[in-house]
């Protein structure tokens, strides 16, 4: 046999010593309840270098990374917050499933310790399920500022698992941790039901198939009756004894007037009290913990909060609005992009490429200006040109600017008061406070803020939101030529156009929640403390998120110029351009050029506000507009925003909800655009 040639023996020899790495590495899977502090113990753990993928079969992601602890290579994944290993979310279904199917690993808890039951319910569970754990007392010196003393020696002797205090934003207590994780350990403590419970967990046990989770607390939730485990067990267990397990719950169930999943978490509840009073005590809070706590009871209040979170989203909006889509952009765009690197980067290319169709999809057809198309302002098709420069040079500051004014009020416990505070609003379009989160990313982003759309825990609601994004919600890039369109119209005017995206954000909301089928969820929403954002951490969460933009969304604006370049190189666009234009004139009353401007807002939402501007410029400047121009506009900004979302937000909207949701939601999209813009443009016309 021919030996196999040097270079494919060292490969050989190169993948055997990576698999012998993995086959001896370990793993350690984070858990906890929302907002402890997990993802930045993750990343203490980690460091920078991490993969984040959705877990299979969800649209929840997962981040993955590795460790050294104590000399040995580990692998450490952070699961979704979760309250309950009886799920009662995808998140949580998610984090026990990974508990259920993984094998050889040990869990690191997070608890909060100015929230110890909570934690300890979650302890419980996983001492129930005999899972190896260690547990972290994260947030400890917000805990000692609310004079909350837990007993850790003692709890430590009842649980039978390491118990290690943490700040993880200072790092503190992390030695530590790492230290004790190589012998985490299964708790032999358990929570301890009524009789009748015990018993029909002794007949179910034995039929428990045997994993990462140990068959007693796979026959509470075969008990509770979780449907979710039921594909995972049903593969395992014969038709007899599913039968057997149904019929054992059915006995039980009749035995009391409550669920059995209230029963057993009223009991469960019952053994953790016990425990939670026998380690804490709480003594007099500091004077800061004081003024926190007041601030953050002021923020949720019906009539103080209201000028805080007016102060809140000026200050957000000054930084990412004025700053992040002005000065950034400008200076990115223009400065960076128009007068060095585009012109540098199509000599280079004109250079080395020859003239074609290679070298027009790179740097666009030569001798067209890079900012003029009919009048609009478009940009060369270009994947330099057109492609890098909108996802780098203007998507790119928009989106950096407002993460970090996002992991700001997130770090700082805001978030979650903000979304209390307009829950009643919410409300009424079959949804609840925590939709404000995806809907205040949008105006940054709406294709980061489709992907955010996760945290509404039922499908019914993730539709909703991500209808209502691609809708009514502008992005920052297509604000600012709102904005500036908006100046130059009379109040009244003005009025028409904000009061109708109001009405339409409102009225197909509620629709959509009496049409959609399935259910919403009962709004509740931990409320973390208020307290200073740490530097690192949002370095962290941004630098992470960029990442995030810059893997998922920025190929996506490539992906659109390839798409405007095919249609522009077979003359696609002035054919839709003919097609759109009876329609623009003749229902809309607006002028021909305007049908360019909804073709081209398709890649770009800002394209054809832009568009428009230029058109009307120069009266708005002269103070001539008249009251039919001023309809015009209105009519043109209310349907260019409820147009179709970019073509980046198009493809978020397939990957996230599927190709039957999302053509579905462009169907209803055109046409309703269209025909709220032909209403308003007669009602305006028959009121004046």
């Amino acid at each position: 046999m021919t030996p196999p040639p040097p270079e494919a023996a060292a490969r050989h020899e190169a993948d055997l010593d990576r698999k012998q790495v993995v086959a001896a590495a370990r793993s350690v899977i984070l858990v906890g309840n929302p907002n402890v502090g997990k993802s930045v113990l993750f990343g203490a753990l980690t460091g920078k270098y991490v993969t984040v993928s959705n877990y299979p079969g969800t649209t929840v992601e997962v981040t993955r990374g590795s460790a050294t602890i104590e000399g040995r290579p580990w692998h450490v994944m952070d699961t979704p917050g979760t309250n309950n290993l009886l799920p009662m979310s995808e998140d949580e279904q998610v984090t026990r499933d990974i508990l259920l199917v993984e094998r050889d690993y040990v869990c690191l808890q997070v608890c909060d310790a100015k929230n110890l039951r909570r934690g300890l319910l979650l302890s419980a569970q996983l001492a129930e399920a005999g899972i190896p754990f260690a547990l972290a007392l994260n947030m400890a010196d917000e805990a000692e500022g609310r004079g909350i003393r837990i007993d850790e020696a003692a709890l430590t002797k009842a649980l039978q698992v390491d118990v290690v205090r943490t700040v993880a934003v200072q790092r503190k207590g992390l030695a530590t941790l790492q230290a004790r994780l190589a012998s985490a350990r299964p708790s032999p403590w358990r929570p301890r039901y009524d009789e009748a419970i015990e018993d029909a967990i002794a007949r179910v046990e034995p039929l428990m198939p045997r994993g990462g989770i140990g068959p007693r607390a796979l026959a509470v939730m075969a008990l509770v009756g979780d449907d979710s485990l039921r594909a995972h067990v049903s593969g395992k267990l014969s038709a007899v004894e599913l039968a057997r397990i149904d019929e054992v719950r059915r006995a039980l169930a009749s035995r009391y007037p409550e669920s059995l999943r209230f029963v057993i978490a009223r009991q469960r509840l019952a053994a953790v009290d016990r425990l939670h009073d026998a380690v804490l005590t709480k003594g007099d809070a500091s004077a800061a913990s004081g003024f926190a706590r007041r601030l953050g009871a002021w923020s949720t209040h019906p009539l103080w909060g209201l000028p805080i979170l007016a102060v809140v989203l000026a200050v957000a909006y000054l930084f990412v609005g004025d700053f992040g889509a002005g000065t950034a952009v400008d200076f990115l765009e223009n400065t960076v992009f128009h007068e060095y690197l585009i012109p540098w980067t199509e000599h280079l290319v004109r250079w080395i490429v020859p003239a074609g169709a290679v070298q027009t999809f790179l740097v666009g057809p030569p001798g067209v200006p890079p900012l003029e198309h009919g009048g609009f302002l478009i940009g060369k098709y270009g994947v330099v040109s057109m492609g890098l420069s909108y996802g780098v040079a203007i998507v790119l500051p928009i989106v950096t600017t407002f993460f970090i004014a996002f992991s700001i009020l997130e770090d700082s416990g805001y978030l979650p008061r903000l979304a209390v505070m307009v829950n009643k609003v919410f409300k009424r379009m079959g949804l609840n406070g925590k939709a404000v989160l995806p809907m205040v990313l949008g105006l940054g982003c709406d294709t980061m803020a489709t992907m955010t759309a996760r945290i509404m825990e039922t499908r019914k609601e993730r539709v909703i939101v991500t209808l209502l994004l691609a809708l009514a919600v502008p992005c920052s890039a297509q604000m600012a030529v709102i904005l500036a369109m908006t100046a130059g119209l009379s109040m009244g005017a003005t009025a028409w156009f904000v009061g109708t995206l109001l009405l339409v954000i409102f009225l197909v909301g509620w629709l959509a929640a009496k049409v959609l089928p399935g259910r919403g969820s009962d709004f509740i929403l931990e409320l973390p403390p208020l307290r200073l954002p740490q530097a690192s951490n949002i370095a962290v969460k941004t630098s992470a998120r960029i990442e995030w933009y810059l893997r998922e969304a920025l190929p996506l604006f490539v992906l659109g110029t390839l798409i405007l370049w095919v249609l522009d190189r077979f003359h696609g666009l002035a054919v839709l351009e003919r097609a759109a234009a009876p329609v623009v004139v003749g229902m809309l009353d607006l002028p021909p050029e305007a049908a360019t401007a909804f073709i081209l807002g398709f890649l770009r939402r800002d394209y054809a506000a832009a568009g428009l501007f230029r058109h009307f410029q120069p009266y708005m400047q002269a103070g001539t507009m008249t009251w039919s121009m001023e309809i015009q506009v209105v009519v043109a900004l209310v349907t260019i925003t409820l147009f179709v979302p970019c073509i980046a937000n198009f493809f978020m909207i397939l990957k996230e909800r599927g190709w039957k949701t999302g053509l579905a939601i462009m169907g209803f999209i055109i046409p309703f655009a269209f025909g709220v813009g032909a209403a308003v443009n007669q009602l305006m016309r028959l009121v004046h």
